[in-house]
Parts: C-alpha cells; structure tokens; sequence
C-alpha cells in the first residue's frame, strides 16, 4: 500500500463525506450499528472513523446512555465528522492510530471499524490492538470491501483511469479498498492476534445514484484516487472525472444509476480471559 493511500487531506474529506458517503457507505453503517445494538454494549470504539457515518449510526440507533469514542488518523476526517453530528455528550472524538490505540487495556465492550482494516499497514498488530482494549469476550465488528469485481462503480472507474493512463495507472481502488478481501487470511491475522470465535458475513448492497457523474466524481475526487491522478497529471482532475463518468454512462445509462457493491462483515469475540496474544 502506497502511503498517499492514508491521505485523507485538503478537500477530500468534505468530498468524501458529501458525495461517497450516501454513494457506499450509509447503508453498510446502518447495518453495522444494528449489529452494535444487539449486543447492548455501554462502552464502544470506533477506529479508522473517517467522517463518522457509524459514529452517527450508533448513536442514532441506541437510546439512552452509551459512551462511544470515535477515533481516526486524520484530523482532517475528525473535523468533518465532529461538525456533521453536532453536539452529543455520548460521543468522545479523538485522534489515534489505530495501530497504537492510546486507550488502557479492556477498556471497551465492543470495537467497530468499517472499512478501515484495509489501510492498516500491519493487520495483526492493529487486530491486536483492538483485542487489547476489549473487555473479556468483548466483540470486534469490521467491514471490508469485497474484490472490486463485486463492486460494479469502482470497477469501472478504475477501468477508465488505466485508459485514461496506461502507464502507472491511478490504482487506489483496486490496490487498498478492494485489496484485502481474502477472508482465510483475514481469519489467520484474527487468530494469530488473539481472538477466539470469528464469523464473516457476505453483505451484498446495491448503490444508487442520480447520474453516472455522482460516482465519478465521488471516487476521482473524494478518495486518495484523486493524489494518483494529480500525480499523472496535475491538471487533469476533471479531465479524468469526466473520463468515469463517460464510462459509466457507457455501463449504466444516461438516468439514475445503480451498481452493485459487496463488503465482509467481521465478528471476531474475544476469548474470556483476557491476556496478550499467543
């Protein structure tokens, strides 16, 4: 993984948060704060917030009192998601690696991170860290992207970049997002970090949008795709976002759009004694 694949700065997370988050995300949050609420948790952590579409999903969805502490790499994200909840004294936002939670141990009842495992530059380590702030058989929920063959918009996107330009073609999507869909060694990494009983799930969704533009523009310029296109070309922003838009006119029409995407949903429990990996 490119480090500029961990950049979620400048104008990206306004972006991100208006155009991709209701493009991909809002459904799978919804999903996922139902899962939390199940589980009737007090205390929860989310890692890798970005701009706080689960923070808003929990918090919707469980009455009463909770303590939620959202925490991602970027400030940039956190400054978005802070703005977009408003006030809500449940919610705690915080900067920290996930790879080195700045938290005691057994400290949470359950940790959520959706679709921010795949950024984790070490997966054990940053597992391990989940495990490690969780309370005995406390529960770990993360999402991740499917292979980007099952997820019809950034497929084509990424298509139209390696047209666009064939030789080190902007590769974001299909490199991180949709890089780490393997669920054996997703399994393994849980295991060697520590945690006990693992359930992955299949969600299949499907994503809709007005115009081909909405998606164009959501992934050319509201994710670290847009880094490797000023890279090419630093001119050539728009050029590359009507280049996916065209293509995904070409695939789905000239009206509304819909495509469909396809993520992992991760249970991992944590076994009832607590203790270090091993």
């Amino acid at each position: 993984m490119a480090e500029a694949d961990k950049a979620f700065t400048g104008s990206i997370p306004e972006l991100y948060d208006r155009h991709l988050v209701p493009l991909i995300f809002d459904i799978y949050a919804r999903d996922m704060a139902r899962r939390v609420k199940a589980i009737a948790p007090s205390r929860v952590l989310e890692t890798a917030c970005g701009t706080g579409v689960v923070t808003r999903a929990i918090a919707s969805a469980i009455e009463g009192p909770i303590r939620i502490v959202a925490t991602d790499l970027n400030p940039g994200m956190l400054d978005v998601a802070q703005a977009r909840l408003g006030d809500d004294d449940r919610v705690e936002w915080r900067q920290a690696d996930a790879l080195a939670l700045p938290f005691e141990d057994a400290s949470f009842d359950v940790v959520v991170c959706q679709f921010g495992a795949m950024f984790f530059p070490d997966k054990v380590q940053g597992f391990a860290e989940a495990r490690r702030v969780l309370a005995p058989s406390g529960v770990f929920l993360f999402s991740v992207w499917d292979r980007i063959a099952e997820n019809e918009f950034a497929d084509v996107v990424t298509a139209a970049m390696a047209e666009l330009f064939p030789v080190n073609s902007p590769n974001f999507l299909a490199r991180t997002p949709h890089g780490h869909h393997d669920a054996g060694a997703t399994e393994r990494a849980l295991r060697d970090a520590g945690f006990g009983e693992v359930q992955i799930d299949v969600v299949k969704a499907v994503s809709r949008s007005a115009s081909a533009q909405e998606p164009a523009y959501a992934y050319c310029q509201g994710t670290p795709l847009r880094n490797e296109i000023l890279a090419q070309d630093p001119s050539g922003l728009e050029r590359a976002t009507q280049h996916a838009a065209a293509a995904l006119r070409r695939r789905f029409g000239d009206g509304p759009v819909e495509g469909k995407i396809q993520a992992l949903v991760v249970r991992a429990s944590n076994p009832t004694t607590a203790g270090s990996p091993g």
